[in-house]
C-alpha cells in the first residue's frame, strides 16, 4: 500500500487531484477549512491507493507527496 501525504495548509481546494484519481482515493474535507480558507483535498479511502501518483503530478501547488 502507498503512503500519500498532503500538506492541506498549502491545499487550495482546487480538484484537479480529485478528478485525475482513478481509484476515488482522494475528496474534499468538509468540517474544516485551512490556514487559507479553503477545503482540502484528503485521503478519504487511503486503503484503495495503487500508488500511480497521478494526484501528485496534477498538483499545482506541489502539495501532495506519494511514497510505494
Amino acid at each position: 500500500m502507498a503512503k500519500l501525504t498532503i500538506l492541506s495548509d498549502r491545499c487550495k481546494g482546487c480538484g484537479l487531484c480529485v478528478e485525475v484519481c482513478p481509484k476515488k482515493v482522494l475528496g474534499f474535507d468538509k468540517k474544516s477549512l485551512n490556514a487559507k480558507g479553503y477545503r482540502p483535498a484528503s485521503a478519504i479511502a487511503p486503503e484503495n491507493c495503487v500508488g500511480c501518483a497521478f494526484c501528485a503530478r496534477m498538483c499545482p501547488d506541489c502539495v501532495i507527496t506519494v511514497e510505494r
